[in-house]
């Protein structure tokens, strides 16, 4: 077992939450392919999507549904702070995880995020734990809880 899907199982322990991550036999680096190799719904694909804040320098994690889009000016709104692009680097130094498979609980340093409430219509979502083949089902006010996300309207129309 990898050290990001061991760090992953353990942070949903730790929240005293008994899920077992689901490895996937095809990768699950975008919503559509890991909705397609757990047999769901595009929207029950907890996406992680990373902006970095301008004025912080720090990572932004939103967390949306699969089939959603990130409005910019939206995001911003809710960071308080012009976004950018996260590249690579800034991503494993605030996560410990790479591009496509990072996972929405876990991190190795503390994370600001927010939550799509679309999320919120589905009794399981299944969201990135830590790996590009490794998925977890979870009850979506768990993964707002375990996240520390803040619910918030941030996608596009």
């Amino acid at each position: 077992m990898s050290k990001s899907l061991k760090r992953v199982t353990r942070a949903l322990a730790e929240a005293g939450l008994d899920v077992t991550p689901l490895e996937m036999s095809d990768l699950t680096r975008t919503a559509q392919q890991a909705a397609d190799a757990v047999g769901c719904a595009l929207d029950q694909i907890a996406k992680s999507i990373i902006f970095g804040g301008e004025t912080t320098g720090e990572a932004i994690l939103f967390v949306t549904a699969g089939g959603n889009r990130v409005d910019a000016a939206k995001a911003a709104a809710c960071a308080g702070e012009p976004l950018g692009k996260a590249d690579a680097a800034l991503i494993r130094a605030q996560t410990g995880f790479a591009i496509g498979g990072v996972s929405p609980v876990g991190h190795l340093n503390p994370i600001r995020a927010f939550y799509d409430p679309r999320l919120s219509d589905f009794n399981v979502v299944y969201a990135a734990a830590g790996t590009p083949r490794h998925v977890f089902p979870i009850a979506p006010a768990d993964l707002l809880r375990v996240s520390g996300a803040e619910l918030a309207d941030f996608t596009s129309d």
